[in-house]
């Protein structure tokens, strides 16, 4: 994978991001391939030096039916420059067409020459993987959930300036939360805190502790504000999956079915269940009842509706869990979250229809 910016031409560390690609067998049982990638750097004059690596990349599933897939790797720990790289398959026992499993086929040999770049950007360039695609998008569903939150909070005569403030920093706490999070939850990943992913979970934990603590310390009503909140951070998550699509975290489950899109984890690119989008659609149907709600309901329901919307998509968020590529840690955690959130999303629209009577 290629990078443009000069700025960060020679900038070490350095890396090589190279992607191999093949098809997979059209029918049969899941197999595993293995490719050994051989790199000789090439002199100003293009003549190979004393410098190489290998590298042997393992896919053990791979999926029949799924189409073309990108094998991607990150190479490291190697002089900058030019280098030559030869993609040889070690290991394909792949099913025939009648569905045999266990007869080698080769797959093809391939040859390039590519550059190395900054390496934090080699570990995140892949096919399908846009560059920036998760920061951006989740930054544009933090204006667009402070700027619904700020028009909700004046249209229930709140102090609205006072309040964004204070979600402003809500939402600087929360991106430390998200990252502490994760670090919990990983810490058989042996990563720094500064490549670590981020949970949801940690977020809004982070978010909603601090935003409920300083609307307390400025005299803003509880109950209206959360109210005012909900939506906004509903539709803040719906943007910020698209962001898990296009930048290549969070992904489903490979699939070979014709609803899959082709989407990638940045190590693999396969035809996927497309499990982000699916929880994004999740949080906005979820945000744009809640914001009917809010603008129809009067008068406030006392932070009801901030605690139904978040109770559905979390429920919402726990069922779609099984179609993510990535294994849970326990067997019970999913099932006993849902449970609770499932109780609390009754008890609330049980409450509010009967404060409606």
């Amino acid at each position: 994978m290629a990078w443009t910016c000069s700025a960060l031409q020679d900038v070490e560390p350095q890396g090589l991001p190279v992607t191999y690609w093949f098809d997979a067998a059209p029918a049969g049982d899941p197999y595993p391939i293995s490719v050994q990638l051989t790199g000789r750097r090439l002199g100003d004059s293009g003549i190979p030096t004393g410098d190489t690596f290998q590298v042997l990349r393992t896919l053990p599933h791979v999926l029949p039916g799924s189409g073309r897939v990108a094998l991607s790797t990150t190479v490291h720990d190697i002089p900058s420059g030019e280098w030559q790289v030869t993609a040889e398959p070690v290991t394909s026992a792949r099913p025939d067409a009648a569905g045999t499993s266990g007869r080698p086929i080769g797959l093809a040999k391939a040859r390039t020459t590519g550059s190395t770049i900054f390496l934090p950007v080699a570990r995140i360039r892949a096919p399908g993987a846009r560059l920036g695609a998760w920061p951006s998008l989740v930054a544009s569903g933090a204006v667009v959930a402070l700027t619904l939150q700020f028009l909700l909070a004046t249209n229930r005569h709140l102090p609205a300036g006072r309040l964004l403030g204070i979600s402003l920093v809500a939402c600087l706490l929360g991106l430390a939360g998200a990252k502490t999070y994760y670090l919990l939850t990983h810490r058989q990943q042996k990563t720094s805190a500064l490549r670590a992913g981020m949970s949801v979970q940690g977020f809004i934990l982070a978010a909603v502790t601090t935003l409920v603590l300083g609307s307390w310390w400025a005299g803003i009503p509880l109950g209206p504000m959360l109210d005012a909140t909900a939506p906004g951070l509903l539709f803040g998550l719906m943007i910020g999956r698209l962001g898990c699509f296009f930048g290549g975290c969070c992904t489903g489950r490979p699939t070979a079915s014709r609803w899959g899109l082709w989407s990638s984890d940045r190590a693999v690119g396969v035809r996927r269940i497309p499990v982000q989008l699916m929880e994004s659609t999740l949080a906005g149907l979820v945000a744009a009842g809640t914001l009917t709600a809010v603008l129809l309901i009067r008068p406030a329901t006392g932070g009801l509706l901030f605690i139904a919307g978040l109770a559905a998509y979390i429920s919402g968020r726990q069922l779609l869990f099984p179609l993510r590529g990535i294994p849970r840690k326990t067997s019970w955690g999913r099932q006993a979250t849902l449970v609770l959130a499932t109780l609390v999303l009754l008890a609330t629209v049980a409450w509010l229809l009967a404060s409606a009577r």
